[in-house]
């Protein structure tokens, strides 16, 4: 039987698991099961790789995006560039390390952005926001981060710091970060949402609860709205596909 699954902490918010265990009995993929592993410490990552042999791929979510990269024996130019990766194939006891982040963004963003879309703000500097900034510099999106603390020399603008003028000159907003997720439901990133109108673009990763309290704000000002569950589906698909070629 070959094992696939998901590590990060916590995990009761994920979805991946009951996504994998649909697909399978439906396309009657009889010889794969799908298992969360939660790891309170990446370090436990070789230990659970010793333990179970039959692993042959696993999903990353958050804390871990950034954090696994040094357990990787090699990885692809997309895990490079974004410093990031979700996805690992597991082969002749070797890891190799994909990030279908990027493709699962690019997908899901295009339906709604509109040619006036192009500058951004990104909630955020984790793991998924590098693959967020990877998937705007492709597609000729500029943007800046958002986040509590600046770094040295850093452009990064601090929460406290969004302006009117800033959150109108950026009408496509990406929420990457964990605020907001089941199961603090009522949480919301700290941006002045009233100044937010019919011309912006609201994306947020999250996609457990369906409508977060960052979408609800921003569809109440009347700016299009989308979560993170399109996003799911296609990069779990890709990680699929990776874990099957």
């Amino acid at each position: 039987m070959r094992i696939f699954g998901l590590i990060g902490f916590p995990l009761s918010h994920s979805f991946s698991r009951q996504f994998f265990a649909d697909k399978f009995l439906r396309e009657g993929i009889g010889d794969a099961v799908y298992e969360n592993f939660p790891l309170t410490d990446i370090e436990l990552l070789p230990a659970l790789l010793k333990e179970k042999k039959e692993l042959c791929g696993l999903n990353v979510t958050i804390p871990y995006k950034q954090e696994v990269i040094p357990f990787l024996d090699d990885y692809n130019e997309v895990v490079k560039g974004t410093g990031a990766c979700n996805c690992i194939r597991i082969e002749g006891g070797e890891t190799f390390g994909f990030n279908t982040d990027v493709a699962g963004f690019k997908q899901s963003l295009a339906p709604k952005l509109a040619p006036h879309h192009t500058s951004a703000l990104i909630l955020g500097r984790g793991g998924a926001a590098r693959a967020v900034a990877y998937a705007l510099n492709g597609m000729g999106i500029g943007f800046r981060y958002v986040v509590r603390k600046q770094l040295v020399n850093d452009d990064a603008i601090l929460y406290h710091q969004l302006t009117e003028a800033i959150i109108k000159e950026h009408p496509l907003i990406i929420n990457t970060t964990p605020i907001g997720m089941y199961p603090d439901t009522g949480a919301f990133p700290p941006i002045p949402y009233e100044y937010i109108s019919s011309r912006h673009y609201l994306f947020d990763l999250i996609y457990n609860p369906a409508k977060t309290a960052f979408l609800e704000k921003g569809e109440k000002q009347g700016a299009a709205i989308q979560n993170g569950m399109p996003m799911l589906i296609i990069q779990a698909e890709e990680s699929w596909n990776i874990w099957n070629s």
